[in-house]
């Protein structure tokens, strides 16, 4: 791959076949852990217009330099780890850090706080370890908020959390009063 733009627009439609509309290209992904074998996925790649030049090593280097580790590849399968919109694909419970952060904005807060953290239209609530991924996402939309996320009270309360790679931790549900808020959070301060 030649350019940056190049590596955005196709980790962008590896997004579409990998976590949103697998099915409209024909991609056939395992329900349990959601991957497809690369060269599958190569081959759907290479056969939509404008794409017939798309290599593995090109998809290598868009997994190597996506910014939150979208992609997963494993032996000779590739996956979306997180943010899918079609079949849920399982996790294994995991063990997470006393304390997991989340991003969001100060227009989703009120109802957060009231209800806790849901998934929404996606299959899991995100969860980070660190506020660098927490920050990225919560701040797509408007005036960043983090919440720091008390994970042995959630744990307490019912709450189990799955590892998904790369200091991403996701949940179904949190309850408010497992979530701390903090404003204009500086990362150094954590």
């Amino acid at each position: 791959m030649h350019n940056r733009k190049s590596e955005i627009s196709l980790s962008k439609l590896m997004s579409r076949l990998l976590r949103h509309t697998p099915e409209e290209f024909g991609l056939r992904l395992d329900p349990e852990d959601g991957s497809c074998p690369l060269q599958q996925l190569i081959r759907v790649i290479q056969s939509q217009p404008g794409w017939s030049w798309v290599t593995a090593e090109d998809i290598e280097q868009v997994v190597a330099n996506s910014d939150k580790q979208r992609f997963e590849i494993r032996e000779d399968r590739i996956r979306a780890r997180y943010g899918h919109s079609h079949d849920k694909v399982q996790y294994s419970p995991g063990n997470p850090p006393q304390v997991l952060y989340h991003g969001t904005n100060t227009q989703a807060l009120s109802p957060i706080l009231q209800e806790g953290l849901r998934s929404m239209n996606r299959q899991y609530v995100h969860l980070s370890e660190g506020t660098h991924f927490a920050s990225m996402a919560g701040s797509r939309r408007g005036e960043l908020v983090i919440l720091s996320v008390d994970t042995r009270k959630a744990e307490q309360a019912g709450v189990v959390f799955y590892y998904a790679g790369n200091e991403v931790w996701l949940a179904d549900s949190v309850p408010a009063s497992c979530c701390a808020v903090h404003f204009n959070l500086d990362p150094e301060e954590i």
